[in-house]
């Protein structure tokens, strides 16, 4: 038998980069999974903080688009990290002044997929006025965000393009920030939930927690709560419900469960208990913003799953923790004594558990001191 040794060597060639592919793609998920919100550090960290005379690092980016049938690529590039600390902070916050403005980010993210007329962007953003369009639009021709073209249509620069849309992805990955801010105005503001500040009732919190297995329980997927009294002043509260959801949302790293527990505004309307005399409702997420430390288990998809939080902010990713046969949610907190002193009472517990189960005569709360 003869060897066709020219065709076996390409044969090993194409296997090698293969090869060298796998491996490239495995470093690059490896690495993927280091940078998570969950794993700060990379693993390479401590080797390179021992090197002598290591510098401060630098930051590497490139990338490429297909826009308006056209393709861009950009090349790697460098920037040092003594240079992006040292970029002028008067430049930088008016750039991003002017980039902060939600009707102008719809502007320019619209523009981006294709050129629009001043009309089409009216129609487009509902601004309802044009007058409230040109506003912006002389603000981002002055900037050089928007150029417009023969036509009268406006168009994104593309020299601008890959800048813009690096801050896009940089400005997605601190998007949680923003719903801390809005925990921290609900800390400064819990009257709006709570009512008149003289007449804060600790027990409110406890109240719209329970509402949530309430609402599984209408919905037909929950038939026991369980209330269960700390002597540290923390109380949980379990259920058999399907289990708050963990699947990370559309076009982020962030579970939904993360979202429940973060977002203010998600939950505080139709649905969310209501204090009298208070303007807004209350959500989970304002419990856990005005609990000194709140802890989440989950049990679904036969896996159980943790995350902790202090003042409603997380203070780890979402962890697996051990195997479930069952499913349902157990939330517990400690409410944050700046704001509400005084303990949960046997007597009250009992007395709402006992008004909930006559509402709902399928539903069981058991109550434990």
């Amino acid at each position: 038998m003869t060897r066709d040794l020219s065709s076996e060597l390409d044969t090993l060639k194409q296997q090698v980069a293969e090869l060298q592919a796998a491996v490239q793609h495995w470093n690059t998920e490896r690495r993927s999974f280091a940078g998570r919100a969950d794993q700060p550090e990379s693993v390479n960290s401590a080797a390179e903080a021992e090197q002598p005379g290591a510098g401060p690092g630098s930051v590497f980016y490139s990338g490429h688009a297909r826009l308006n049938g056209q393709s861009y690529r950009w090349e790697p590039q460098e920037r040092p990290m003594e240079h992006l600390l040292e970029v002028n902070n008067e430049k930088s916050a008016k750039v991003l002044a002017a980039l902060s403005n939600r009707q102008r980010l719809d502007i320019l993210k619209s523009v981006i997929q294709e050129p629009l007329t001043g009309t089409e962007l009216v129609e487009r953003l509902g601004m309802g006025t044009t007058g409230q369009l040109y506003h912006h639009l002389k603000a981002l021709t002055g900037a050089d965000l928007l150029v417009q073209e023969n036509g009268g249509r406006y168009a994104f620069p593309s020299h601008r393009l890959l800048p813009f849309l690096l801050l896009l992805a940089s400005v997605s990955t601190l998007e949680d920030t923003s719903d801390y801010m809005d925990t921290m105005r609900t800390r400064n503001n819990a009257g709006i939930y709570l009512g008149p500040a003289h007449n804060f009732d600790v027990h409110h919190l406890l109240w719209a927690v329970i509402e949530n297995p309430v609402m599984e329980h209408v919905a037909g997927y929950c038939s026991e709560i369980g209330i269960f009294l700390h002597d540290d002043g923390s109380v949980t509260v379990t259920d058999n419900g399907r289990g708050i959801p963990v699947a990370s949302l559309p076009n982020s790293n962030m579970p939904a469960v993360q979202s429940i527990l973060t977002d203010i505004h998600r939950f505080n309307g139709e649905g969310a208990f209501k204090v009298p005399g208070a303007e807004q409702g209350i959500s989970i997420a304002v419990v856990n913003a005005l609990s000194g430390r709140l802890t989440v288990d989950i049990r679904r998809g036969g896996r159980m799953y943790r995350q902790e939080y202090r003042h409603g902010v997380p203070q780890s990713g979402l962890m697996t923790v051990g195997i479930a046969k069952d499913t349902g949610t157990s939330v517990t907190f400690k409410p944050d004594q700046e704001f509400l002193g005084t303990g949960f009472e046997q007597a009250r517990l009992n007395e709402h558990s006992a008004e909930l189960m006559k509402a709902y005569p399928g539903l069981s709360i058991f109550v434990n001191n």
